[in-house]
């Protein structure tokens, strides 16, 4: 039941423009205005139900109510720290971010590089925010709602977060999709992929793989940390000596510890520029300059987030078009499996994305369409808890015959896939939340088919497409005919006796919550022999509440509770028989 509630509350959402940044979704319905006028007025600070300063916020394991690392460990405000607490001053800037304890340098390094685009730095930390007059212990941020929104919360705990890649956080953040690079293997024009991509403001991240659980984090002799997160923050050339060299700038979340190789902070490699293209590197706040070759030769890898048009305000930036689809896979029905699984890998969902318009793009001398498919899985990363990690995700693409252009109301069956060879897929099949590849196709219709790789695994997923042209990406499956009455009931409508037993469970406030009605629901399917349930949860009945709510306060008023009432009626009622 809560599938079907949550994909319809999210479908007509998303009709209404919630989930934008313009209407954000409240997380769990938590309205910060409200909850701060509320905490100011009674003169109280705010304190969390959904994230309590207790034990079980900071960890499962290392950071468990048992481990040694959170003996003696106490919850104090910002003003117990310091007699003068500030938010931010004087604007926020890369600079700024130092990391702690917690293994969540790939988070940190994302939020660095957040800072060098203020409009998608105002997009997660809205203004409006400080210790001053309006301070009630309460903040607010906003993250992309695809994604793991509310990286402590939703994830459950502090831990939740150690251990990632950059290009999580840069997704969270921004929305935006991320490539990465190894760069042993990196294209031939890396260098100018990231002067593109920093020209378009995109945010992008590296690291230095390690070989042994001991190399973690451990300063080489040029003062380089081993599997570690950092931001890439700039790119330039400069005469040297009568050539070009190009330089990276780097940054190290710690906010310390930086290279002591050439062009470093104070280096001799300086002082043979003209003063003018020298820029400034001298303090020791994480960030220094290297030349790009050594840059390739030390680090392994580089994570490029590319924004989405709505994160971008600059019209001299080259905006990607972006679609997104939410889906799922199911055990016994949309689960089928990678190609490997030949009899059910037909099962899986399935996307046409058509290839209108070739690249403007004269350099490159190739034609053809680019375009970029992330398939992220989403919600693992709570699920650490339960003792569950990443499932190992791809897909694959395949050209669709021309029998088939135009149609969208057909799902392609098991002999389309044992006949026909995939034209592309994703570079592997990994336990990552994300597998990302970039493509470049003739104009034309292709199939996206996103699987996990054993059959009968159940997740969520979303896919998105970026491309540099306009591109259409649609689901494709067998047409369902429903006619679905309208069982909207209006307060006038409901009669003395509804109404009556209406006030009964709503109380003093007349209005119903979603922990009233789990409790109401489980009331009356506890009654009911013939049907075999768990009962509802009270996540289901946020699902449903969400779903009735036309006045967005989180509850069911009188007519939204009698509309919902009318459709339970109709499940009860319906033939046992129908019940699987």
């Amino acid at each position: 039941m809560s599938g079907v509630a949550s994909t319809l509350a999210k479908k007509r959402a998303q009709a209404a423009g919630f989930g934008t940044n313009a209407k954000a979704t409240k997380y769990l319905n938590q309205d910060f205005e409200a909850l701060r006028s509320q905490c100011l007025s009674s003169g109280s600070l705010f304190t969390d139900s959904y994230f309590p300063a207790a034990p079980e916020s900071l960890g499962f394991k290392e950071l468990g109510p048992s481990s040694y690392k959170t003996r003696g460990i106490s919850w104090k405000r910002p003003g117990e720290l310091c007699s003068k607490p500030q938010f931010i001053v004087g604007g926020a800037t890369r600079t700024d971010i130092c990391q702690g304890a917690l293994g969540d340098c790939w988070l940190l390094a994302a939020i660095a590089s957040l800072t060098l685009n203020e409009d998608v730095l105002a997009r997660v930390v809205p203004a409006g925010q400080g210790f001053g007059d309006n301070y009630a212990g309460i903040f607010h941020f906003q993250f992309d709602t695809r994604f793991e929104i509310e990286q402590i919360m939703v994830n459950g705990c502090y831990e939740a977060l150690s251990g990632g890649s950059t290009s999580e956080g840069f997704e969270d953040f921004t929305g935006g999709i991320a490539e990465s690079y190894e760069l042993r293997k990196a294209p031939s024009n890396m260098f100018q992929i990231i002067q593109k991509a920093l020209d378009a403001g995109a945010l992008l991240g590296c690291s230095i793989d390690i070989t042994s659980a001991a190399d973690s984090e451990a300063v080489t002799r040029q003062k380089l940390v081993k599997g570690h997160a950092y931001s890439l923050t700039g790119a330039t050339e400069v005469n040297y000596r009568g050539r070009k060299e190009k330089l990276v700038r780097m940054r190290n979340p710690w906010g310390q510890v930086e290279w002591t190789g050439a062009w470093s902070d104070n280096s001799s490699e300086w002082n043979s520029i003209s003063a003018s293209e020298r820029p400034n590197a001298s303090a020791e706040d994480g960030e220094f300059w290297m030349s790009f070759s050594d840059f390739v030769s030390h680090y392994s890898r580089i994570e490029i987030c590319t924004l989405t048009p709505d994160a971008i305000t600059s019209d001299s930036v080259k905006h990607w078009a972006v679609t997104n689809h939410d889906g799922t896979w199911r055990r016994g029905s949309t689960a089928g499996g990678c190609r490997n699984n030949a009899y059910t890998f037909w099962m899986n969902p399935q996307y046409v994305i058509k290839l209108n318009e070739e690249d403007d793009d004269p350099d490159d001398n190739e034609v053809g369409c680019s375009f970029v498919v992330g398939l992220i899985q989403k919600n693992r990363r709570r699920l650490r808890k339960a003792g569950e990690d990443m499932h190992t995700i791809g897909f694959a693409i395949y050209e669709l015959p021309s029998q088939f252009h135009g149609q969208r109301d057909v799902h392609l069956d098991k002999n389309f896939f044992l006949t026909h060879a995939q034209k592309a897929r994703s570079e592997t099949f990994i336990n990552l939340r994300e597998v990302c590849t970039r493509f470049k196709l003739p104009p034309g219709e292709y199939l996206i088919v996103p699987s996990t790789f054993e059959a009968n695994k159940d997740g969520d997923f979303c896919l998105r497409v970026f491309s540099e042209k306009q591109t259409e990406t649609l689901p494709c499956d067998d047409p369902v005919d429903a006619e679905l009455p309208d069982e909207t009931v209006s307060d006038s409508e409901v009669d003395s006796g509804f109404r009556g037993m209406f006030v009964k469970l709503a109380g003093a406030d007349m209005e119903i919550s979603a922990t009233e009605l789990t409790t109401i629901l489980n009331r009356i399917i506890a009654k009911r022999t013939d049907i075999k349930t768990d009962g509802f949860s009270l996540e289901t009945s946020r699902v449903m509440v969400n779903l009735m709510d036309d006045s967005g306060n989180g509850k069911l008023g009188l007519g939204e509770f009698a509309t919902l009432w009318k459709k339970i009626q109709r499940y009860l009622v319906r033939d046992p028989t129908d019940c699987a």
